[in-house]
C-alpha cells in the first residue's frame, strides 16, 4: 500500500534528455529496426513494467508526472532552421504528451559545447516531486553515475525506482569507436534495473507487440516546404546559398553523408531530409538539394531529397513539386 493508502501505483517519469536522444539515434541508424523510439509507446511499456514488478493491476499503474530535462542552444546560437525546426518539433511530441520540459542554455568551453546542471537539476526536481506528490515509483531514463546521489536519497524515503538502462556499442561516422552503458554503481543501488537492450532485441525477435510499440512507424518529418527542380547537367560548382542543385551520393554512414559538388564535396545529415526517409538512400542515389551554411559557416546540403537520375540530351525532363508530410520525431 502507498504514501496515500490508495492502491494506485503513482509513477514519476525523468528523462535525462540528451541520454534518451543518444539511444532514439541509435535505434534509428544503427539498429537493424531502424526506428526511432517512441515516447508514448515507452509510457505503455513503463506502466507494464511496474504493474509488473509492483504486482498489481496495470490500469492500477499510471504515470502521474513525466519531465524531459536538456541543455539547448538559444535561437541565435542555433541559427540553421532545420535545427530549430527539430526542436520545435520535439517541444510539440513532449506537449501532446504532457512532458514538462527543462531546459538550460548550452555553454561553450574551450570551444566545444558543454551541457552543464542538466543532472543537479533533474535530481532536484524529482526529490522535491517525490516528497510533494507521494510517487511509489520513479522511473529514470538515464545512465550517469551522477545520479547515485539521487536514488540513495529516494531510497530513504521509501521511493522505488526504476532504471531503464542500455547497454551497446556502434562505430560512428568517423570511424570512432561510441560505448553507452550505464553507471554500474546506479544498477547497484536502483530497486528495479530493466535492460532495455536486451528486452527489445528479445521482444522484437518474437513479435511483442508491447516492444513493437516502442518505435516509431513512420518515416522522419517534413523540415521544409518543396522547392522545384532545374533542368540538371550533372554535377557543377556550388554556387551561392539557396542555390538549387542536383547530383549524386558519394558516401553515407551513421546518419551522415556527401554529396558530390566540387570544389568539394557538400555535407549532409538526416536531419537535412526535405523528403522521404535517410535510410532509403543509397550511395550514387541522385538527390535534389539547396545550398546552405553549416554552424562552421562552410558549404552544405540542405532541403536533400532523391530525384531521378536526369534525363539524356533531347529527353524531357519533368518538373513536379512534392506535398509537406509529418511524423513524430521520436
Amino acid at each position: 500500500m502507498n504514501q496515500m493508502n490508495s492502491p494506485l501505483i503513482r509513477i514519476g517519469v525523468f528523462y535525462d534528455g540528451n541520454y534518451f536522444l543518444k539511444i532514439s539515434d541509435y535505434y534509428y541508424f544503427q539498429h537493424e529496426r531502424k526506428a526511432r523510439i517512441s515516447l508514448e509507446g515507452l509510457h505503455e511499456y513503463i506502466r507494464h513494467q511496474v504493474a509488473e514488478e509492483e504486482d498489481v493491476d496495470v490500469r492500477l499503474s499510471q504515470i502521474t508526472d513525466a519531465h524531459f530535462f536538456r541543455g539547448r542552444l538559444s535561437a541565435t546560437e542555433a541559427r540553421d532552421k532545420d535545427r530549430l525546426f527539430h526542436d520545435r518539433l520535439l517541444d510539440d511530441i513532449l506537449m501532446n504528451l504532457s512532458i514538462a520540459t527543462h531546459y538550460m542554455p548550452l555553454k561553450t568551453r574551450d570551444g566545444r559545447l558543454q551541457e552543464k546542471g542538466i543532472d543537479v537539476w533533474l535530481a532536484l526536481e524529482a526529490l522535491e516531486l517525490a516528497l510533494h506528490k507521494s510517487f511509489d515509483v520513479i522511473v529514470l531514463i538515464a545512465g550517469d553515475s551522477d545520479y547515485v546521489p539521487l536514488i540513495k536519497k529516494l531510497n530513504t524515503i521509501g521511493t522505488r525506482v526504476m532504471l531503464l538502462n542500455w547497454d551497446f556499442k556502434y562505430v560512428d561516422f568517423k570511424g570512432e569507436n561510441r560505448v553507452t552503458r550505464a553507471s554500474q554503481q546506479l544498477l547497484e543501488h536502483v530497486t528495479y534495473p530493466v535492460a532495455m537492450h536486451d528486452v527489445i532485441d528479445s521482444g522484437l525477435s518474437s513479435a511483442d507487440e508491447l516492444i513493437e510499440s516502442l518505435f516509431v512507424s513512420q518515416p522522419e518529418p517534413v523540415a521544409f516546404p518543396s522547392v522545384k527542380p532545374v533542368r540538371p547537367t550533372g554535377p557543377t560548382a556550388a554556387g551561392p546559398v539557396g542555390t538549387v542543385g542536383i547530383s549524386t551520393i558519394k558516401n553515407l554512414k551513421n546518419g551522415f553523408g556527401f554529396v558530390v559538388m566540387p570544389p568539394n564535396n557538400l555535407f549532409f545529415s538526416y536531419a537535412d531530409m526535405a523528403e522521404g526517409d535517410f535510410n532509403d538512400l543509397r550511395e550514387g542515389d541522385w538527390v535534389e538539394f539547396t545550398v546552405g551554411r553549416n554552424h562552421r559557416d562552410e558549404d552544405c546540403a540542405r532541403n536533400v531529397r532523391k530525384v531521378a537520375a536526369p534525363a539524356e540530351e533531347g529527353d524531357e525532363y519533368e518538373e513536379h513539386e512534392h506535398e509537406s508530410a509529418s511524423s513524430d520525431l521520436i
